[in-house]
Protein backbone atom coordinates (compact mmCIF):
# COMPACT_ATOMS: atom_id res chain seq x y z
CA UNK A 1 0.00 0.00 0.00
CA UNK A 2 2.99 2.82 0.99
CA UNK A 3 4.89 1.80 -2.62
CA UNK A 4 1.22 2.85 -4.09
CA UNK A 5 0.98 5.82 -2.30
CA UNK A 6 4.57 6.54 -3.15
CA UNK A 7 4.12 5.93 -6.93
CA UNK A 8 0.75 7.91 -7.03
CA UNK A 9 2.83 11.05 -5.60
CA UNK A 10 5.93 10.51 -8.00
CA UNK A 11 3.27 10.07 -10.96
CA UNK A 12 1.62 13.50 -9.45
CA UNK A 13 4.13 15.27 -9.24
CA UNK A 14 5.68 14.52 -12.50
CA UNK A 15 2.64 15.70 -13.75
CA UNK A 16 2.50 18.91 -11.76
CA UNK A 17 5.81 19.40 -13.17
CA UNK A 18 4.96 18.49 -16.99
CA UNK A 19 1.94 20.89 -16.39
CA UNK A 20 3.79 24.10 -15.35
CA UNK A 21 6.29 23.80 -17.72
CA UNK A 22 3.35 23.88 -20.41
CA UNK A 23 1.90 26.91 -18.94
CA UNK A 24 5.17 28.81 -18.96
CA UNK A 25 5.80 28.06 -22.95
CA UNK A 26 2.31 28.63 -23.57
CA UNK A 27 2.59 32.08 -21.59
CA UNK A 28 1.35 35.76 -22.94
CA UNK A 29 3.94 36.58 -25.79
CA UNK A 30 7.52 37.88 -24.95
CA UNK A 31 9.80 34.72 -23.56
CA UNK A 32 6.58 32.53 -23.03
CA UNK A 33 7.22 32.81 -19.35
CA UNK A 34 4.48 33.97 -17.46
CA UNK A 35 4.71 37.29 -15.88
CA UNK A 36 8.17 37.98 -17.16
CA UNK A 37 9.23 41.69 -18.04
CA UNK A 38 9.21 41.07 -21.47
CA UNK A 39 5.78 40.14 -21.94
CA UNK A 40 4.51 44.06 -21.07
CA UNK A 41 0.81 44.44 -22.47
CA UNK A 42 -0.93 47.61 -22.91
CA UNK A 43 -3.68 48.70 -20.66
CA UNK A 44 -7.18 49.60 -20.67
CA UNK A 45 -8.00 50.14 -17.22
CA UNK A 46 -6.15 50.28 -13.81
CA UNK A 47 -7.02 48.66 -10.57
CA UNK A 48 -9.50 50.69 -8.26
CA UNK A 49 -9.84 47.82 -5.43
CA UNK A 50 -10.31 44.05 -5.19
CA UNK A 51 -13.75 42.91 -4.08
CA UNK A 52 -12.87 39.32 -3.66
CA UNK A 53 -10.65 36.35 -4.83
CA UNK A 54 -12.89 36.57 -8.54
CA UNK A 55 -13.81 40.08 -9.03
CA UNK A 56 -12.06 43.45 -8.51
CA UNK A 57 -13.61 47.39 -9.61
CA UNK A 58 -11.42 49.09 -12.44
CA UNK A 59 -11.06 52.68 -13.75
CA UNK A 60 -12.03 52.02 -17.42
CA UNK A 61 -11.57 55.46 -18.79
CA UNK A 62 -12.91 57.45 -15.91
CA UNK A 63 -15.84 55.07 -15.15
CA UNK A 64 -15.54 52.49 -12.04
CA UNK A 65 -16.69 49.30 -13.52
CA UNK A 66 -17.04 46.10 -11.51
CA UNK A 67 -15.30 43.27 -13.14
CA UNK A 68 -15.82 39.36 -13.11
CA UNK A 69 -12.62 37.07 -13.93
CA UNK A 70 -13.41 34.97 -16.55
CA UNK A 71 -12.86 31.00 -15.95
CA UNK A 72 -12.33 31.05 -12.61
CA UNK A 73 -14.13 30.68 -9.31
CA UNK A 74 -12.74 31.21 -5.39
CA UNK A 75 -14.42 30.88 -2.39
CA UNK A 76 -17.01 33.49 -0.87
CA UNK A 77 -15.74 35.59 1.16
CA UNK A 78 -17.83 38.78 1.09
CA UNK A 79 -21.69 37.10 0.24
CA UNK A 80 -23.80 38.79 2.98
CA UNK A 81 -26.16 35.56 2.57
CA UNK A 82 -23.74 32.77 2.60
CA UNK A 83 -20.67 32.24 5.49
CA UNK A 84 -16.94 32.63 4.79
CA UNK A 85 -16.03 29.82 2.69
CA UNK A 86 -12.39 28.03 3.47
CA UNK A 87 -9.84 30.14 2.02
CA UNK A 88 -11.44 33.18 0.86
CA UNK A 89 -9.99 35.51 2.58
CA UNK A 90 -7.06 34.26 1.16
CA UNK A 91 -8.07 34.16 -2.13
CA UNK A 92 -9.17 37.76 -1.52
CA UNK A 93 -5.72 38.85 -0.44
CA UNK A 94 -3.91 36.92 -3.43
CA UNK A 95 -5.82 38.92 -5.54
CA UNK A 96 -4.90 41.59 -3.63
CA UNK A 97 -1.48 40.83 -3.76
CA UNK A 98 -1.23 40.00 -7.30
CA UNK A 99 -3.48 43.46 -8.41
CA UNK A 100 -2.92 46.29 -5.61
CA UNK A 101 -4.58 49.87 -6.24
CA UNK A 102 -3.42 51.62 -9.35
CA UNK A 103 -2.01 48.55 -11.08
CA UNK A 104 -2.73 48.91 -14.82
CA UNK A 105 -4.35 46.18 -16.31
CA UNK A 106 -5.42 44.50 -19.98
CA UNK A 107 -8.98 43.35 -19.92
CA UNK A 108 -9.95 41.00 -22.53
CA UNK A 109 -13.49 39.75 -23.30
CA UNK A 110 -15.05 36.37 -24.99
CA UNK A 111 -18.01 35.57 -25.82
CA UNK A 112 -20.62 37.86 -23.53
CA UNK A 113 -19.55 41.36 -22.35
CA UNK A 114 -21.61 41.28 -19.13
CA UNK A 115 -22.82 38.70 -16.31
CA UNK A 116 -26.45 38.76 -14.91
CA UNK A 117 -25.45 40.86 -12.38
CA UNK A 118 -24.21 43.75 -15.12
CA UNK A 119 -20.36 43.02 -14.14
CA UNK A 120 -18.27 43.39 -16.87
CA UNK A 121 -16.70 39.85 -17.75
CA UNK A 122 -13.48 39.61 -18.47
CA UNK A 123 -9.58 37.74 -18.49
CA UNK A 124 -7.42 39.93 -17.03
CA UNK A 125 -3.43 40.66 -17.37
CA UNK A 126 -1.08 42.63 -15.22
CA UNK A 127 -0.12 45.07 -17.67
CA UNK A 128 3.57 45.58 -16.42
CA UNK A 129 4.72 42.24 -17.15
CA UNK A 130 1.36 40.25 -18.86
CA UNK A 131 1.00 38.25 -16.24
CA UNK A 132 -2.32 36.27 -16.73
CA UNK A 133 -4.16 36.83 -13.60
CA UNK A 134 -7.15 34.42 -13.88
CA UNK A 135 -4.76 31.91 -14.58
CA UNK A 136 -2.31 32.95 -11.85
CA UNK A 137 -5.47 32.34 -9.72
CA UNK A 138 -5.54 28.81 -10.05
CA UNK A 139 -2.70 28.32 -10.98
CA UNK A 140 -1.51 29.46 -6.97
CA UNK A 141 -4.12 27.53 -5.09
CA UNK A 142 -6.39 30.09 -4.45
CA UNK A 143 -9.19 29.04 -7.31
CA UNK A 144 -10.94 26.60 -9.16
CA UNK A 145 -11.59 26.33 -12.75
CA UNK A 146 -15.18 27.18 -13.39
CA UNK A 147 -16.30 27.34 -17.18
CA UNK A 148 -19.48 29.28 -17.85
CA UNK A 149 -20.38 28.53 -21.79
CA UNK A 150 -20.77 30.44 -24.10
CA UNK A 151 -16.85 32.06 -22.22
CA UNK A 152 -14.84 29.14 -22.88
CA UNK A 153 -11.44 30.57 -24.49
CA UNK A 154 -8.91 29.23 -22.08
CA UNK A 155 -10.89 26.31 -20.10
CA UNK A 156 -7.92 24.41 -21.19
CA UNK A 157 -5.52 26.19 -19.73
CA UNK A 158 -7.86 26.85 -16.20
CA UNK A 159 -8.72 22.55 -16.57
CA UNK A 160 -4.58 22.00 -16.58
CA UNK A 161 -3.68 24.47 -13.86
CA UNK A 162 -6.76 23.32 -11.44
CA UNK A 163 -5.29 19.56 -12.14
CA UNK A 164 -1.82 20.51 -10.89
CA UNK A 165 -2.71 22.45 -8.12
CA UNK A 166 -4.79 19.62 -7.02
CA UNK A 167 -2.43 16.81 -7.08
CA UNK A 168 0.55 19.78 -5.43
CA UNK A 169 -1.43 20.21 -2.54
CA UNK A 170 -1.16 23.62 -3.77
CA UNK A 171 -3.12 26.34 -1.57
CA UNK A 172 -6.61 25.57 -1.38
CA UNK A 173 -6.31 22.17 -1.94
CA UNK A 174 -4.22 20.75 1.14
CA UNK A 175 -5.77 23.93 3.55
CA UNK A 176 -9.85 22.84 3.03
CA UNK A 177 -11.42 19.26 3.34
CA UNK A 178 -14.12 20.16 0.89
CA UNK A 179 -13.90 23.18 -1.11
CA UNK A 180 -16.39 25.61 -2.26
CA UNK A 181 -18.80 23.12 0.06
CA UNK A 182 -20.35 25.43 2.85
Amino acid sequence: MLSRLRHTAVIGAAFAAVVGILALVAGCGGSGALGDPDDVVQANATVVRVVDGDTLVVDADGVDERVRLIGINTPESVDRNRPVMCFGKEASAHLGELLPEGTPVRLERDAEPRDRYDRLLAYVYRAADGEFVNLAMVRDGYAQQYTFPPNVAHTEQFGDAERAARLGGVGLWSACDEPFEQ
